[in-house]
């Protein structure tokens, strides 16, 4: 775009200063594709720059100064979110040819000088001077940018921003904000908006959530980064940055990836991001070990979750039609319909061994062959053998070479894998130390698997093992207290873990209850805080009159009836007041009813679309019918209480929110 003859008074926003001497450029002639693309909002490039003193574009507040001093990001007072890129490919640099005056929160005028550029040192490295500026929430926030292109001094007056009218944002929004399920202004500008590629360690994701490993956590600026349409809110729990945006969020991950590499996918963190600041205290050490495990559960965990939930589906049909009749266990149907519900499961070691190594740093295919040893049919026939003592509750079933020990089942397992996948990541670095690299590719394998296979085997899983049941019979023995106080209070409860993101700590446990026993009640009653959830959303749904509101309450409502909470949660639940407490209400009145009716769950997957899952496989019992009076009844009391007394319009027009409270204190911790 290029204007001439402006003046201040050309809109309401005021213009935009070349930082530098230099020419100046349109956006698309930037030599770097995702700023000529626009993907990181409207601006403008400053080539032939012989750089020196560096002029703040806008005033406004510092939000943000890259690690290599390369970047900074400034917001002005009428909210526009400023980047300023000092060169190209400038990050590999380290920051050596940058000195920064200003810090983050400074307060900054237009034309001030706020950091000096080296060219000359640019140049000598094989990297591009050109400078840009660019308005990260252009999309939102201006109806245009005019640009005047030529030759300029630094702090020249170069761009006229021109607000969004009145008439523009009460048009109908674009397919890019109507839904949660489109990328947030583009991945980069969402890379951009953590810190950039480089604050990135890695990023994974969730059904509804990326989930950001960064470099530095202080960098991003939460209300920034819900700004971004298609954004539904921010999360910082687990060592993770996570950004929630609904079913869609696969389509942005594979966005995002695309940008920053394959280095940074699949959520493990590179063994040199490791060198962070560590705890001091006892306490620190314990916060930090206990995000770590959770870090690691949600890791592994992630990437078969929704294989879990699809096998349980597939598992309560089969019981369906068992009870009816349609086949019996002894046909051929019965083992091709139970083998495809059932291979996640008892294959389960195989698979978290895969993700979890990735997320450790251990070489996945090893670690997914000992998951292989553990669930090898001689190993299953071997741990279904009587024991000739026991020790420790556990039975002696097995030696070798006249060593005895206990061999447990390790099919549908979990913690034992992770347990194997943390040994490998210890040793593994350190046998590609001593192993030549000549035959490296034979034996670090070969001594890996054995040494892992026969620790797990012989020591640490039996160890796990017992762990891990003693925590399952720890459930169910505060649920056989008082099954009816124990759904009172999970039900109540639960949704509250997983807006910290500590629900992770849960879904193995459930996972672990299915293994041993066949069932979960615990799960039963997860299931009805679900359903609750989308019963409070779905009166947000029927009673607004806001057509934004109304989009977003009822795809949320779907999610949660299938399972999926978070989009309900984040995007209205919370957001606004009382809604959240109205749905915990609902979902403490289900969980109430799950356990009175003593409710059981032989399958994974929960809410509505989960209903499958409450076919007992022996027979049609009534766990089945008190599923849905549970259900039913979370849904309802959610749904009136939030119509009555959770929500109005106003609550959207008057912008009244509800702050989310961290674990521990407000400000980043150490990790």
């Amino acid at each position: 775009m290029h204007a001439t003859g402006h003046s201040d008074t050309a809109s309401s926003l005021s213009p935009i200063v070349a930082p530098l001497s230099g020419r100046v450029i349109a956006m698309s002639e930037v030599p770097d594709p995702v700023f000529a693309k626009g993907n990181l909002g409207a601006g403008f490039g400053i080539s032939d720059t012989p750089g020196g003193e560096v002029y703040a574009p806008v005033s406004g507040t510092i939000t943000m100064i890259a690690k290599t001093r390369h970047a900074l990001g400034i917001r002005t007072e009428a909210g526009l979110d400023v980047l300023l890129h000092l060169g190209i490919d400038t990050v590999e640099l380290g920051g050596s040819p940058f000195d920064i005056a200003v810090a983050k929160g400074d307060t900054v005028e237009r034309g001030q000088v706020i950091a000096h550029m080296d060219a000359a040192a640019i140049t000598e490295a094989g990297k591009s001077t050109t400078t840009i500026v660019a308005v990260t929430n252009s999309a939102t926030a201006l109806s245009s940018l005019d640009v005047r292109t030529g030759v300029a001094r630094g702090g020249e007056k170069v761009a006229y921003p021109k607000p969004v009218t009145t008439g523009a944002a009460d048009a109908p929004a674009t397919s890019a904000q109507e839904s949660t399920q489109e990328a947030p202004q583009g991945a980069a500008a969402l890379i951009a908006a953590v810190g950039g590629a480089e604050n990135i360690r890695s990023v994974t994701h969730c059904i509804t959530r990326l989930r950001f490993y960064l470099s530095d956590e202080t960098v991003p600026q939460d209300d920034a980064v819900r700004e971004l349409d298609g954004v539904i809110d921010v999360i910082r729990a687990g060592g993770q940055y996570q950004i929630v945006i609904g079913p869609g969020v696969e389509d942005v991950y594979d966005e995002v990836v695309n940008e920053l590499g394959d280095r940074a996918a699949g959520g493990e963190v590179p063994a040199e991001a490791e060198a962070r600041p560590r705890p001091t205290t006892l306490r620190g050490w314990i916060g930090h070990g206990f995000s770590s495990l959770i870090g690691v559960i949600t890791g592994s965990m992630i990437p078969v979750i929704g294989l879990l939930a699809a096998s349980g589906i597939i598992k309560g049909i089969l019981a369906l039609l068992t009870n009816y009749n349609v086949v019996t266990k002894t046909s051929d149907t019965f083992l091709v319909i139970n083998a495809l519900s059932d291979a996640v499961f008892f294959f389960l070691p195989i698979f978290v061994g895969f993700t979890a190594a990735k997320r450790l740093g251990a070489d996945p295919i090893i670690v997914a062959i000992i998951g292989g040893v553990l669930t090898h049919p001689d190993m299953v026939k071997l741990a279904d053998q009587e024991g000739s003592r026991s020790l420790l509750s556990m039975s002696i079933n097995a030696d070798f070479f006249g060593l005895p020990y206990h061999m447990a089942s390790y099919s549908y397992s979990i913690f034992p894998i992770i347990v194997a996948a943390w040994l490998a990541s210890v040793i593994e670095p350190w046998l590609k130390k001593i192993i030549p690299a000549t035959v490296r590719m034979i034996f670090l394998p070969l001594v890996e698997v054995v040494v892992v296979s026969l620790a797990i085997l012989l020591v640490l899983g039996p160890a796990v093992t017992f762990l891990s049941t003693g925590i399952a019979n720890g459930i169910q023995a505060l649920y056989d207290l008082s099954p009816s106080v124990y759904g009172l209070l999970i039900g109540g409860f639960y949704q509250t873990l997983v807006i910290f993101g500590l629900h992770w700590a849960v879904i193995p446990l459930v996972a672990q209850d299915i293994a041993l026993t066949g069932q979960s009640p615990l799960n039963a009653i997860i299931s009805a805080t679900m359903v609750a959830q989308g019963g409070a959303v779905l009166a947000v749904f029927v009673k607004s009159r806001i057509l934004k509101i109304k989009e977003l309450s009822g795809s949320a409502a779907i999610a949660a009836f299938c399972g999926i909470t978070e989009p309900a949660m984040y995007g209205i639940n919370l957001k606004y007041g009382r809604i959240f407490l109205m749905a915990s209400i609902g979902g403490a009145c289900g969980g109430l009813l799950t356990g009175l009716f003593n409710v059981n769950m032989w399958g994974f997957t929960g809410s509505l679309i989960g209903f499958t899952s409450f076919i007992n496989p022996d027979g049609l019992d009534f766990s089945f019918w008190g599923f849905w009076i549970a259900s039913g009844t979370a849904a309802t009391v959610a749904f009136v209480l939030t119509y009555l007394f959770g929500f109005k319009d106003s609550d959207v027009e008057q912008g009244r929110e509800v702050k989310k409270v961290r674990l521990g204190r407000r400000e980043p911790v150490q990790r």
